[in-house]
């Protein structure tokens, strides 16, 4: 089946073609040079400030295009020792994350509730930025991340072996220009990072489920069934787990921007400031949204496709394992204390979020208890729960078609 990012690319090609005054072959040949070049560039170290910085070092491959560590936050700048106050993100499964848009949709997405009905979208933590080019300028250009200048980019790329194929893919006086050579690189990085294959591959043990060729187990299946019931984990209010109603694969993220009052990490240096705080949609990394406080402490839900591939979770990478993650929402308030701190026997609840922003706290299920209830998941439910998000990740080969291949593979000698 093609994935729906292979449907959008070929109608982005059809469209570059026709406003470019180009074949369709033509624009194939364009795409394929820059998702090569985007592929370089993108394990490039050379771009970063440090010579030692590429986006795959925080975006690796093997670990669903997030950092292949457990740090809260990635160490990067002129020296590389520098912190900032965001968990990487994946770079997977971005394609059908929509523009940031403030208020309710009023279309027919809603329908199946793939998609979340307040603020949405956006490709960053706080929703700033809508496209990938957009999202790669942040990293190379950031002062803790890889802390570059479109200078030193572009010195980096005239100097790298594949300098001559960047020249052919823009136009031989691509490089008399920095600004010129910086928003090149930034259109190879987004060309190269909707290649369907590698981001949005679709290769799930659950995938394969939903199309009728694995079976889950006992433990799996009942992870699902906690997953999607309201009166127990309720997960799929916000990642959505269900095909669309066009067929296309679940993206377990609705796109919305919530709070969910994720404790303060003190391991971070950015939060030996007692007054500093990570809002989000209203700032301080985001300045459009300041001073809107129905904006504060709101993020936006991350896929969980791959999610047991990474080491950090949450937007300050406060937790490092999914049973710390599933627990946090089974008994965020059934066991306060379990998750902030307690000063003169009072919990402190919602530590990271100054209380005139509660209002905004999320109090849907399982957020809907209070001490002394019972929690929405026992432990061995968020086993089971743990056990379902293991079936997100791709790379799935179910044993039938395994055996099938080397059955075919086998008839052919």
């Amino acid at each position: 089946m093609a994935s729906s990012a292979a449907l959008v690319a070929a109608s982005a090609v059809k469209v570059a073609a026709h406003d470019a005054g180009q074949s369709r072959a033509q624009v194939y040949e364009s795409v394929r040079q820059m998702t090569a070049l985007g592929k370089q560039l993108f394990f490039d170290a050379s771009l970063s400030g440090s010579g030692k910085l590429a986006c795959a070092s925080c975006h690796s491959p093997d670990h669903g295009f997030a950092p292949a560590n457990a740090l809260s936050v990635q160490l990067g700048g002129s020296d590389m020792h520098r912190t900032g106050m965001r968990a990487a993100p994946t770079l997977k499964y971005l394609q059908a994350v929509p523009a940031f848009a403030e208020h309710y949709h009023e279309s027919d997405d809603e329908g199946d509730e793939s998609v979340d009905a307040g603020p949405t979208g956006g490709l960053t933590w706080d929703g700033r930025v809508d496209r990938g080019g957009e999202q790669a300028r942040i990293p190379l250009l950031s002062s803790f991340e890889m802390g570059s200048t479109p200078a030193r980019v572009t010195a980096a790329v005239k100097a790298a072996p594949y300098a001559g194929a960047f020249r052919a893919a823009f136009g031989e006086h691509i490089f008399d220009s920095d600004d010129a050579t910086f928003k090149a690189v930034l259109q190879a990085l987004e060309t190269f990072e909707q290649t369907p294959e590698v981001f949005n591959p679709y290769t799930s043990k659950y995938d394969a489920y939903l199309a009728g060729n694995a079976q889950l187990t006992p433990a799996e299946l009942h992870g699902l069934q906690l997953f999607n019931d309201e009166q127990k984990g309720n997960c799929a209010s916000c990642h959505i787990s269900q095909r669309t109603r066009n067929g296309a694969p679940p993206q377990f993220s609705d796109f919305g921007l919530i709070a969910i009052g994720v404790p303060r990490n003190r391991a971070l240096p950015v939060n030996r400031d007692p007054h500093f705080y990570d809002l989000g949609a209203c700032g301080p990394e985001r300045t459009d949204l300041k001073g809107r406080d129905e904006f504060c402490g709101i993020f936006r839900t991350p896929t969980l496709r791959n999610v047991a591939l990474k080491k950090s979770f949450f937007h300050n990478g406060i937790y490092h394992s999914l049973e710390q993650v599933v627990r946090f929402y089974a008994e965020r308030d059934t066991n306060p204390e379990k998750f902030y701190p307690v000063s003169k026997g009072k919990v402190q609840k919602f530590d990271d979020l100054p209380q005139r922003y509660w209002a905004n706290l999320n109090t849907e299920a399982p957020f809907d208890r209070k001490p002394g209830d019972k929690p929405a998941l026992d432990e061995a439910e968020i086993k089971d729960v743990v056990a379902f998000l293991n079936t997100l990740t791709d790379g799935y080969h179910a044993p039938n078609a395994v055996a099938k291949t080397a059955a075919t593979g086998a008839a052919a000698h």
